[in-house]
């Protein structure tokens, strides 16, 4: 960027090689005048816009057609950054990948296909963060997450972590147990069974010896098996005392 003072030096030089003396009469007047100046600015030419600003402004050279004119400015335009000086306080363009800026070491806001990550533009973010197309910066992911697809939905857990609805877990939660093999929390399965069956007859066992006393028994089948850590089955047979029918002798 040309400082004000090399501007001048080269509008001078640029006078001295060839224009006539209207044109450096116009000059004089156009930089001793104050009402040909734009607005902030300490003095200017007809040529090449602002030389220097006024106290606290910022100087910058914007295009106009092939040519570069000197403005002054409260606050530098997007895309650019200010510097402060004693002599002169300049505005500077951000790094090509930046849309806006705070520094030349801090951006701001990033051109479409990059994503901000502490003031700086990349490609694709770290792991650990997520790129976020709408906000375009890298958010950090989910406790425990190594990587993830929105702030809040992870994708991969850390090793020592179990992986459930987007979400890591040291422990899993209650109604899941884990799946080590794929660290994930999968739900516990309870122990399902079916209907008992009748009672059966009453017998008398050959080591009873209680007259009449027997005993009967139901049962009924496991559906399914629970898993690991799921609600054991109940008992699946029971026995009960019972009173053995007299059986009647066929007379011959």
């Amino acid at each position: 960027m040309h400082s004000p003072l090399l501007i001048w030096i080269l509008h001078v030089m640029n006078l001295s090689n060839g224009q006539d003396g209207p044109n450096i009469l116009r000059w004089k007047r156009s930089s001793s005048s104050s009402m040909v100046c734009q607005a902030g600015c300490a003095t200017c030419s007809a040529l090449n816009g602002c030389l220097s600003c006024k106290p606290r402004l910022f100087f910058h050279l914007e295009l106009d057609g092939m040519r570069q004119r000197g403005t002054c400015l409260s606050s530098c335009p997007r895309g650019h950054f200010g510097t402060r000086s004693p002599h002169i306080s300049t505005c500077t363009k951000c790094k090509a990948d930046c849309a806006s800026c705070f520094s030349e070491t801090f951006c701001t806001r990033c051109h479409p296909g990059h994503f901000l990550f502490r003031g700086k533009c990349e490609s694709s973010c770290p792991k650990g963060w997520t790129a976020n197309a709408e906000l375009q910066e890298c958010t950090e992911c989910p406790t425990g997450c190594e990587v993830c697809v929105k702030r809040s939905t992870c994708a991969k857990c850390h090793a020592d972590m179990y992986h459930l609805h987007g979400q890591c877990y040291h422990i899993c939660p209650r109604g899941f147990e884990p799946d080590v093999p794929l660290m994930q929390c999968v739900p516990q399965i309870p122990c399902e069974v079916g209907e008992w069956t009748g009672w059966s007859q009453c017998a008398q066992k050959d080591n009873k010896r209680a007259y009449r006393r027997g005993e009967e028994a139901r049962t009924r089948q496991v559906l399914r098996s629970p898993s690991v850590c799921g609600d054991p089955c109940p008992h699946v047979s029971e026995i009960r005392k019972c009173v053995v029918k007299k059986r009647h002798r066929t007379r011959l």
